[in-house]
């Protein structure tokens, strides 16, 4: 199923030395250049994403591509992820379910965009010559290009793919591998090859997103995404399709997932850092380390942030008395639950709660 793969060489001077498909070697020499800017790293300046949604895509993919980003920005109180939907004609794309999905007008492969995803439905087809050059013109410009579900198609017809890993639905592998033998085709849930991604449905996409999350904003924003949507599954890219959720955390250090298992169910009565180390089989030392190492910050900081986002939820989503949000997040007082609350965001709970 997996097809040839071509790399285009550049040799020490910079100059081509050989190309899979030559109408292509300016886009190719752009995608090794925007390596070294790759959007899968740290980084707290916000990423302009544009959408490209077709008719016919599914909901649920919109969805997965769009609501990590947006719970990211609520929950670093910024946006750093700043997306718009567009379509083909600039008319909303009516998904599977009859459903549609508005846009903010017509794709315009001139408008300045950070990433550029196409989001398209198994089986459709809406590449018409003309937005096939439009897409590969805009891609030269970003600094990464996307396609989940059939939306890989278009990418492949725009000659996106030569010489790439690459993965679609998993009930087109095989047409797709056949249409595009200069790419590399695999039936893993989502793939990353440089500058360009692919994903093969919409929970592969909520994946892909919540890596992108804790690439650029760290794996405690990024748990906090997936407990905003209760999502518990996150495979790794490799991971054929279809398969069984085991967890969000399977994959990490199981003292670390039983860690903020206990942190989780104890937010309002929190526990000593020594009692959580002490009940995940490990020295306080050891947890201080784990948390350090997966997360990139101690065991107690993120305890009271995990504290801290509970409250804000309350204050921002209820109408709770400030001393009674106090309680319920572990504060011994309505005064200490107010100096933590400013310390973490800035302004007063009773502050923000007004807006």
């Amino acid at each position: 199923m997996r097809g040839r793969t071509v790399r285009t060489a550049v040799d020490c001077a910079g100059s081509i030395v050989r190309l899979a498909r030559p109408r292509f070697t300016l886009y190719e020499f752009n995608l090794m250049k925007s390596e070294a800017t790759s959007i899968f790293r740290s980084d707290d300046t916000a990423l302009r994403v544009t959408l490209l949604v077709f008719s016919g895509a599914s909901i649920m993919c919109v969805a997965s591509a769009v609501d990590p980003l947006r719970a990211a920005n609520r929950i670093a109180g910024a946006t750093m992820f700043d997306w718009q939907l567009v379509s083909a004609d600039g008319q909303p794309a009516v998904t599977t379910s009859g459903l549609p999905i508005a846009v903010s007008g017509r794709f315009d492969a001139t408008q300045k965009t950070d990433v550029l995803i196409a989001i398209g439905g198994f089986g459709t087809r809406y590449e018409t010559a003309a937005l096939v050059a439009g897409f590969r013109r805009a891609a030269r410009a970003t600094r990464a290009v996307g396609g989940i579900e059939a939306g890989t198609w278009l990418l492949g017809r725009a000659g996106l793919l030569e010489g790439r890993a690459a993965t679609t639905h998993w009930e087109d592998l095989e047409d797709f591998a056949a249409a595009f033998p200069g790419a590399d085709i695999r039936p893993d849930r989502y793939v990353i090859d440089g500058p360009v991604f692919t994903a093969g449905g919409a929970s592969p996409t909520f994946d892909l997103m919540l890596h992108l999350v804790r690439a650029r904003l760290g794996m405690a924003v990024a748990l906090d995404v997936a407990s905003v949507f209760i999502y518990d599954q996150a495979r790794a890219a490799t991971d054929a399709q279809p398969l069984v959720s085991l967890g969000r955390l399977d994959g990490f250090d199981p003292r670390l997932a039983g860690a903020i298992r206990l942190m989780e169910s104890h937010v309002d009565r929190p526990l000593t850092v020594a009692a959580i180390a002490r009940r995940t089989g490990v020295t306080a030392r050891t947890l201080e380390k784990t948390f350090s190492r997966a997360i990139g910050e101690t065991p107690g900081a993120y305890y009271l942030r995990l504290r801290l986002n509970a409250a804000r939820r309350l204050v921002l989503d209820t109408a709770e008395p400030m001393a009674d949000i106090a309680g319920r997040t572990g504060f011994s007082s309505a005064a200490a639950f107010s100096r933590a609350f400013s310390r973490a965001f800035g302004q007063p709970p009773a502050r923000m709660r007004r807006g």
